[in-house]
Formats: structure tokens, C-alpha cells, sequence
């Protein structure tokens, strides 16, 4: 679909090569001087981390199924539809922060784990650019897929998205490994029916497969590099893609299947920003007209 002003949305786990895609696409709005309304999905989360602790207990006593933040019990999907939707409509909406540390909580005088009040998007903006997990979410309550004009998977080889979890969370968060271990099978549920069910909706997806032995993720010492990677991209639509350009730009670079192109890891912020560039800008292109 094509709004009147467009929702381009990168869905994907944390870790999967985020910053990498989150530079890219700076490049690209600062490049092509397009105002983009800014939109994180753990702003979206319906606890606090205090109340997200307490909630997550709540749902494993007597055995009960736990709850995550990959599931719809831990988010607001009905107010990221909402919001998709009004912007595309209007070009406003109800958004907020998720303040995450001290440094980005300091200016509002509020605790990290906590939400900034909910406020209008200022109007006179291009597009809205969401990164989280949910920006094709499907749940029995609300279809955010629906209203994205724009639809980008980015999303490493399972055992990949352990390790990073694992390293993340034992060096950078102080948890031990088995406490780790514990919240990826608590979440394995809510990832299998609302997470990876996404990268069947994108439009292009760009998948980060290591080259290096990642069989045991759960030992793993240190998180494969981007050059030690290969970035697989897929299309759903091929025949608007001009293959042959692609392959003569990225070195190394080649095809796998008629929709899909695998270039090496670190070329993956150049791929991005040659593959979405011209996307973006014949959809900004046709909601002006």
C-alpha cells in the first residue's frame, strides 16, 4: 500500500546487525534531506522495568506460561496499529520514549526503565521510521503489517541471535549465563508465533549468517565479526530489482535463488543503502503526488 505519508519499519531482534542498518538509513535520510519521525518499539512495551519484572513472575507462578517482550501480554500492538495508521493517514500520531539508561533518562528527570508521557508527532515530516520487534506484527488484536509501506526484516541465523544475546547480557548486563539461558527458552513461544512469522510479510529481508562455527551457541567466547558473516537478501518482489547493477556494485557479491543476492558481511551498510535508497524515494516520490 502507498500512504499519503509513508511507514517504512526495519523489524528485527536486537543485536542482528541493528546499528549497522540504523547508520544506513541515517545516511540515507540525511543524504536525500528527508525528515524521518524517529519511532522505537520499546516504547511500545506495555511495562516499565520495574512493573515488566513483577508481570513476568506474575505469569510463571503454578507453572503458568511466561510472558515476554516478543509477545502481545508485554506490548501495546493495538496502539503501534494506531499509530501506523493515524500517521499514514494524517502524519501524526501518539508516540514516546522508553528512556533505557541514565544518560537518556537524566533530561527528563525520570528513572531508566521508564516511559516518557505520551505526545503528539509534530507535523512536516516525510516519513515515520520504526526499528523494534514488531513492525509486522500480527496478533489476534491487531495487524500493524497492514499499515507499512515499507516493510525490512533484519534478522541473524538463530544461533547467532543466541550468541549475541548471551554475550550481550553476561558481559554488558552483569547476568549470569544461566540466568540468560533461562529467558530465551522463557521466550521461545512468544518468538516462534509473533517474531519470526514477520519475515514472511517483509518485503526484503536481510538475513546475517555467520561463517564461522556457531553449533554451540551457549559456549560461544566472543560474537562473529561482520567480515567473519555473509548477509543474504531476499526480495518478494525480484522483478523490480536490477540484479545485475547490485552484483557489479558489491564486490564478492552473487546470487543464490531468483529473489535472493548474498553479499559478505561487511559490505552489509553499503547493500542497504544501494538496495532501499531508491525504494524510499519513489515512495516518498508518490505520496507527495
Amino acid at each position: 500500500m502507498s500512504q499519503k505519508h509513508p511507514v517504512i519499519a526495519v523489524t528485527g531482534s536486537s543485536g542482528a546487525g541493528t546499528s549497522t542498518v540504523k547508520n544506513s538509513f541515517e545516511h540515507i535520510f540525511r543524504r536525500e534531506k528527508l525528515t524521518a519521525v524517529i519511532v522505537e518499539g520499546d516504547s511500545f512495551h506495555r511495562y516499565d522495568r520495574e512493573a515488566m519484572k513483577k508481570a513476568v513472575a506474575d505469569s510463571e507462578k503454578d507453572g503458568g506460561r511466561a510472558i515476554s517482550h516478543f509477545g502481545p501480554e508485554a506490548n501495546e500492538f493495538e496502539k503501534l496499529e494506531t499509530l501506523f495508521k493515524e500517521y499514514g493517514e494524517s502524519g501524526s500520531g501518539q508516540t514516546r520514549l522508553y528512556l533505557h539508561n541514565e544518560e537518556e533518562a537524566a533530561p527528563w528527570n525520570q528513572k531508566p526503565g521508564t516511559f516518557t508521557p505520551w505526545s503528539a508527532i509534530e507535523p512536516g515530516s516525510d516519513l515515520l521510521f520504526y526499528e523494534g520487534l514488531h513492525g509486522g506484527v500480527k496478533s489476534d488484536t491487531a495487524d500493524v503489517a497492514k499499515y507499512v509501506d515499507l516493510l525490512v526484516g533484519v534478522v541473524p541465523i538463530v544461533n547467532l541471535e543466541w550468541i549475541q544475546k548471551i554475550f550481550r547480557d553476561t558481559s554488558a548486563r552483569g547476568y549470569s549465563a544461566e540466568a540468560v539461558t533461562h529467558t530465551i527458552l522463557r521466550r521461545m513461544h512468544d518468538y516462534v508465533h509473533y517474531i519470526t512469522p514477520q519475515f514472511s510479510r517483509t518485503h526484503i529481508n536481510f538475513q546475517r549468517v555467520p561463517t564461522v562455527d556457531t553449533s554451540n551457541p551457549f559456549i560461544a567466547r566472543e560474537i562473529p565479526t561482520l567480515d567473519e558473516s555473509m548477509v543474504v537478501i531476499r526480495f518478494r518482489h525480484p522483478e523490480h530489482v536490477d540484479f545485475s547493477n547490485l552484483l557489479t556494485m558489491i564486490h564478492d557479491s552473487f546470487m543464490s535463488r531468483p529473489n535472493t543476492i548474498v553479499v559478505p558481511g561487511g559490505k552489509m551498510g553499503m547493500a542497504i543503502e544501494l538496495v532501499l535508497t531508491p525504494l524510499i524515494l519513489d515512495i516518498v516520490t508518490k505520496s507527495r503526488a
